[in-house]
């Protein structure tokens, strides 16, 4: 969601600047900043943006630089205030007051100064608006740019999941040989050989093994970073979708490190949680 666009033009002897910038957000958080002229454009400035933007914080700037000869400011009626200033004087040395800040008082007074009401012409404004739309592809040019760079990062991290959960799989057998061997030394040590019931060992090996076993797990991870995948190849904005997804990943990878009862699977799952948290601090700036 990170973006940034500026496009500037010159036009009737005025340069004028739009500049598009955003961070991080869950929802589109709208900041328009612009010449009071185009106060009456806003809901216009802000329906495009919500169309095309869709989250994120931005924050929008229009700057126009006039030449000299066509800044336009306030007006000093000085006849009006002259006669204020004289009436003051009059009156404050009728009352021998404080004769200090009388002409800072006088432009205080109704009408005194003026300000002229900025507008702007419809041609000004549809070359205004060119450039905004001009600032706006810049910015989606970018926010796409940085898009396949985190797309890749993505896969990667997803493949890097893929691959220790083929080295679960290839241990998985090893593991299950492993836990028989264990159980079958330890009986013989406590109770000796000739003692143990071959049948009942037999049968609480294979509730244990049950209470153990990942089939379901490598299923649905696998089906669930498949999914991902086809999720993160998609055209339509699906960063929320993809961090759902992302939480059953977790899901199933937490059960499997809790069902492992292996040192060195531990150490797959292990390095399938650092994928994954890359993976969810990376969706933060996916739409």
């Amino acid at each position: 969601m990170t973006g940034y666009g500026l496009a500037t033009a010159d036009y009737a002897n005025a340069k004028y600047s739009v500049e598009i910038k955003s961070l991080n957000s869950k929802f589109l958080e709208l900041n328009l900043k612009y010449p009071k002229a185009f106060s009456d454009k806003e809901l216009i400035l802000r329906n495009v943006c919500s169309k095309d933007i869709e989250r994120g914080k931005v924050s929008l700037s229009i700057n126009v630089e006039r030449s000299s000869g066509e800044v336009t400011g306030a007006t000093i009626n000085t006849a009006l205030l002259s006669h204020y200033y004289n009436q003051l004087v009059s009156v404050n040395s009728e009352l021998g007051a404080n004769s200090t800040n009388l002409l800072q008082t006088a432009l205080t007074f109704p009408d005194v100064i003026s300000y002229k009401e900025e507008s702007v012409s419809e041609d000004e404004w549809n070359h205004l608006y060119q450039i905004f739309t001009q600032a706006l592809a810049n910015f989606n040019r970018f926010r796409e740019d940085e898009g396949a760079v985190l797309k890749a990062d993505l896969e990667l991290r997803i493949k890097n999941i893929l691959a220790y959960f083929k080295s679960v799989e290839e241990l998985e057998p090893k593991r299950i040989a492993a836990i028989r061997d264990k159980f079958s030394q330890f009986l013989e040590d406590a109770v000796g050989k000739v003692n143990i019931d071959q049948n009942r060992f037999e049968q609480e090996l294979i509730y244990y093994i049950d209470k153990i076993d990942i089939t379901e797990e490598k299923t649905r991870l696998k089906s669930h970073c498949d999914y991902f995948l086809q999720t993160l190849a998609s055209k339509e904005a699906n960063g929320k979708k993809m961090g759902f997804i992302s939480q059953e990943i977790g899901r199933e990878i937490n059960t499997m490190g809790a069902k492992a009862n292996d040192a060195q699977m531990q150490q797959y799952v292990v390095g399938m949680k650092e994928e994954l948290e890359k993976i969810k601090e990376q969706l933060l700036n996916v739409l």
